[in-house]
Order: structure tokens, then sequence, then C-alpha cells
């Protein structure tokens, strides 16, 4: 009989997660961009990937759901707000990318299907 304890089923969500992650992050070096951070947590937020491709840098959520329209619906506004705040503290903390410009990113993963990139997936207003 399967587990289906609270505790298991956020170890699968987590690994699912790290493994999304990971996922992505090839993706987006195969698309030319250099992986600056995974996971970056800050007191402020946390970013899932910081990448940079020339004189760009991203901010980067993943999401893997069933299908890529839950997937998309799953970046909440909250969540935005509190990535944007840790992009903040990152180019506070790193300021060789201040001049760099910035972008908003999402990476949804669907359950069968290859990643889907959307560049500038949010404003900062």
């Amino acid at each position: 009989m399967p587990d289906l304890s609270p505790n298991k089923s956020k170890r699968n969500s987590y690994e699912t997660g790290r493994s999304a992650e990971f996922f992505s992050a090839w993706y987006l070096r195969c698309k030319g961009y250099k992986i600056l951070a995974r996971n970056y947590k800050t007191r402020v937020g946390e970013v899932d990937l910081i990448a940079h491709k020339k004189r760009l840098i991203c901010f980067v959520e993943v999401k893997k759901r069933h299908d890529f329209e839950t997937a998309s619906q799953a970046i909440s506004q909250k969540q935005k707000v509190r990535i944007t705040h840790a992009a903040q503290y990152f180019l506070k903390q790193n300021p060789q990318y201040q001049d760099f410009d910035q972008r908003f990113d999402a990476v949804l993963i669907g359950a069968t299907v290859f990643p889907y990139h959307i560049k500038n997936a949010w404003q900062v207003h």
C-alpha cells in the first residue's frame, strides 16, 4: 500500500521540482545561457534559476504541472513579487550585473512535453 503521508507527498513535490529545475537549467544552457545560480534563496524571496546571456540577466521561475496551461497559471502575483525582491537582492550582492538588461522568464514543463521558455513572462513596474 502506498505511503500517502503529508511528508512523503511534500518530499515527492520537492524532488519533482528539483528535477524540473535541473532539466530547465540544461535546456537554457543548450540555448546559450550560462547558469549563475540555482535555488537562490534570500530572506525576501527565492529565484529558481538565475542565468545570463551576453549582457542580459534572467531571473527564471520553473513550473512543472500536468500541462502548460496549469503550469502557467501556477505563478501567482505574490510569487512574482518575492522573485522580484530576490532579484533586486541578487543585483545588490553582485554589482557586476547591475548594468545588464534584466528580464523575468518562466520555464514551463508539462507531463510529457519539452520545456516551454517564456521570455519576459512578467514586467516589473
